[in-house]
């Protein structure tokens, strides 16, 4: 039934006094988001749920701002919580290569770190203290003077021994030699020469023999050095454990409880006493020069008593909550940081740098899945972490298998983080598929919707997350009028009057373009004026495609006919979106139609630009007209249906009606009108379904008329199903009001047939046949006389082709059955 709808009826308005409030600077934040029940109890479940796997994949468009639901409930979850653990990394003395991973209370590690740093500063100004305190000085001096009166025993029974055979011991710049004496003078060398030969003899082979006791004296003096040397370190060892003890007492005393802790201040202990001298070189005190050392200042050689404090939860507020903004595998695990010392690339414990798993542990770690896909070997690692239950820290080149320098290889730290990953749905729906992890890991899908019922208490909650983002961005309040227009707005996005858009971001982006417009004019509030001139600007900076369009059709190069009546044409509509933007346009569909064998042709499909949905479409068509004109006997029809002055692609089955229509027309050589353009889709039965897009192919053939000049009787006629979704232009709603414009609803072909003919559609009799005069008797007429001419030029070629004397078969009927031929 055709039903003419009232301006009323195009538009549903949100009444302005729906909103009690001033502005929207008067209400408080939204916490929850807009008609999510079903995702909000999802994400709730996930997070709730402490059992392994159950990490939660946010499915939906990121314009929804599922960033800020997932934020509000995750954080709201996270305040519940204690705080986690801090967890340390602390130099393993026997093994440095491998830090040891330390897991402590919360805040206990920054004490700890504290600790560590207050000993370095101490043993810094103890150790140099300690070599110059008066016992140790004494200590060290007596074991000198031990050894230089050693020594001088030694050299003393040498004089004298010497002197037994008429020597004495000299002390040159080359070293020690022995010279004759005579009367307690040395001989030089003229006096030796003149002694007689034999005493010379003599004199030599005393010398001889001296030389080899000094040689064997000499030969002792290292071992005996080296006994001073180990004294002097034995007794500098003494003094620095004391010292030494006196440090690490306190912190030993304060950490008992710590098993590991008080493993590694013995370690630490130890180490200092091992490298004493070292310290005394790094601050300059005594020992070899600084340049010497492998390294270029003291702070890198302290560092190693020094404590790494990887997360650090001291200043509590619950559980942590890590929105990780560029999921690289570094990023996401950790790495190891290097310096660059002597030339080498150099690295150690302290130059551990937590990723996001490290600081999310215990807490929550939101990843954007497409974003995560995208790193290499990221969702590898994140999957091994979650898999093993710990941290542990990875590079590239051990995924590629690359040779690499030393480095070193930190305890993994023990996981607990629940991980929510934000996505659209067909990355869910393909890790489901191909990834047989996904399942096991993510098996808390949360599903956001696209569209949200527009009720009251949605359009109220609307209200709230605008006056969210006006306020959280600064910008001015919103009036009641204001936020009215943008649910209107909203349900207008969304193509549905009874829906509202779930994409607030698109929404935001209006309220901060409407403030920007009420600023230029001075405006201390966003009013409706201002949202409906943001409106008309971003529409206007997207139009272009759609003024050229509308040009082509008014100056006639695309040739669309608004008024008189055509044979087997009709105007159809299409929908063509470039981006955000959505424009109508009336296309013309014409249909021819000759006698033939059933055949209904495609041209789009025939010429390849016909897409499967609008071949079904075609198909459909086909097999109404058959059942409904010929259901006993074949169609002997051949038709054809195009799209002119297409040159794209067409895909769809919005166009069913008005090629149905132009086929019958050109069929039962009834003209239709040619003010009137249809949309709609259908079934094999007649019956009209809805359509997407009624909105814009409504304007779109309104701005078409509007170009040429309103006449009063065009419009647009769409299924009947279309009405709920109608929010049309508020000039168009003008147009239908004072009657200028027209829009109908049918629900089956016959009320189309009926509209654009002026004729009735007709109803079958009970011998199934259709009023002579009725649009599908004509029609049916049409078609029987196409198959009453097959049959007579079928029996035409027979005679023609049968040779004489043979029978001639009926033209239609089974054939004559064979004679027995015994």
């Amino acid at each position: 039934m055709i039903r003419t709808l009232e301006a009323s009826q195009v538009r549903l308005e949100t009444p302005v006094s729906l909103f009690e409030f001033a502005t929207t600077a008067d209400l408080p934040p939204l916490q929850d988001g807009i008609g999510q029940e079903r995702a909000s109890r999802a994400l709730r479940f996930g997070l709730d749920m402490r059992a392994s796997g159950y990490n939660l994949f946010v499915l939906g468009d990121p314009a929804t701002d599922r960033r800020h639901l997932v934020d509000g409930l995750v954080r709201e979850a996270a305040a519940e919580r204690s705080s986690p653990a801090d967890w340390c990394y602390l130099n393993d003395f026997d093994h440095p290569d491998r830090p040891r991973a330390l897991r402590l209370p919360a805040g206990e590690g920054h004490r700890l770190a504290r600790d560590a740093d207050q000993f370095v500063d101490d043993l810094r100004s103890v150790i140099p203290s300690l070599f110059r305190e008066e016992a140790f000085q004494r200590r060290m001096g007596e074991l000198q003077q031990g050894f230089e009166k050693q020594q001088k025993e030694a050299l003393a029974t040498l004089q004298e021994e010497a002197e037994s055979h008429g020597l004495t011991l000299l002390q040159t710049p080359q070293g020690f030699a022995f010279a004759p004496v005579r009367d307690g003078k040395v001989l030089d060398n003229d006096a030796f020469q003149a002694l007689p030969e034999e005493e010379q003899e003599a004199i030599g082979k005393a010398i001889e023999t001296m030389s080899e006791r000094l040689m064997e004296q000499l030969q002792d003096l290292p071992a005996r050095q080296q006994r001073l040397v180990r004294e002097q370190k034995a007794t500098a060892r003494e003094f620095i454990e004391t010292a030494v003890d006196r440090l690490i007492a306190p912190l030993r005393r304060r950490w008992q409880g710590w098993a590991a802790i008080v493993a590694w201040l013995k370690g630490v202990a130890g180490d200092v006493i091992d490298n004493a001298q070292t310290i005394l070189a790094l601050e300059h005190e005594q020992g070899p020069s600084q340049g010497n050392l492998p390294f270029r200042s003291p702070e890198h050689f302290y560092s190693r008593y020094r404590v790494n404090l990887l997360i650090d939860h001291s200043d509590g507020g619950g559980a942590p909550v890590v929105f990780e903004n560029h999921p690289t595998l570094e990023n996401l695990v950790g790495r190891l940081e290097y310096r660059s010392e002597l030339g080498s690339l150099v690295t150690d414990f302290t130059l551990i740098k937590p990723g996001a798993l490290h600081k999310a542990n215990g807490g929550y770690l939101v990843i954007e899945a497409e974003r995560l896909l995208s790193k290499p070997f990221a969702w590898d690692a994140l999957k091994r972490a979650l898999f093993d239950g710990e941290a542990r820290i990875e590079t590239a080149a051990e995924y590629l298998s690359f040779g690499h320098a030393l480095s070193l290889d930190p305890e993994p730290i023990k996981l607990d983080v629940k991980v929510i990953l934000l996505g659209a749905r067909y990355i869910y729906h393909l890790l489901s598929a191909y990834d047989p992890d996904f399942p096991q890991l993510f098996k808390v899908p949360a599903d956001l919707s696209d569209r949200v019922d527009r009720s009251d208490d949605n359009a109220l909650r609307l209200a709230h997350l605008l006056g969210s983002i006006a306020r959280d961005e600064k910008l001015h309040p919103l009036a009641p009028d204001a936020v009215a227009r943008i649910v209107d707005h909203s349900a207008r996005l969304v193509g549905d009057a009874e829906k509202l858009s779930a994409h607030t971001r698109r929404l935001a982006d209006l309220v901060r373009e409407s403030d920007h417009i009420a600023r230029s004019v001075d405006a201390e509030v966003i009013d409706a004026s201002h949202v409906q001139a943001a409106i008309d600007a971003h529409v206007e900076r997207l139009e272009r495609i759609r003024d050229d369009v509308l040009e082509r059709i008014v100056r006639g190069t695309v040739v669309i006919a608004t008024e008189g009546k055509q044979l087997a044409q009709v105007n159809g509509l299409s929908v063509l979106q470039i981006g955000d933007f959505a424009f109508g346009q009336p296309s013309r569909i014409t249909a021819t139609a000759r006698l033939g064998r059933g055949e209904i042709v495609d041209i789009e499909r025939e010429a390849r630009l016909g897409g499967n949905i609008h071949s079904k479409a075609v198909m459909i068509l086909a097999a109404f007209v058959g059942q409904r004109y010929a259901p006993r006997n074949p169609l002997s029809l051949h038709a054809s249906i195009a799209f002119e002055q297409s040159y794209g692609g067409i895909e769809g089955d919005s166009a069913t009606v008005a090629e149905v229509c132009a086929l019958l027309s050109a069929l039962g050589e009834v003209p239709l009108r040619q003010d009137i353009a249809v949309t709609g889709s259908m079934d094999q039965y007649g019956r009209v379904q809805a359509i997407g897009g009624a909105n814009e192919k409504i304007e779109g053939f309104y701005d078409v008329c509007v170009a040429r000049g309103l006449n009063g009787s065009q419009g647009v006629l769409i299924p009947a199903d279309n009405l709920r979704h109608l929010m049309l232009r508020t000039d168009v709603v003008a147009a239908i009001a004072d009657g200028s414009f027209t829009v109908w609803t049918m629900e089956t072909i016959d009320d189309a047939l009926a509209l654009l003919s002026g004729l009735e559609a007709g109803t079958r009799d009970d011998s199934g046949r259709w009023p002579e005069q009725s649009f599908n008797g004509r029609v049916q007429q049409r078609i029987e006389e196409l198959s009453e001419l097959t049959r007579r030029l079928g029996r035409e070629t027979v005679v023609q082709t049968t040779a004489p004397g043979e029978p001639v078969p009926p033209a239609s009927g089974p054939p004559p059955a064979p004679e027995d031929n015994p």
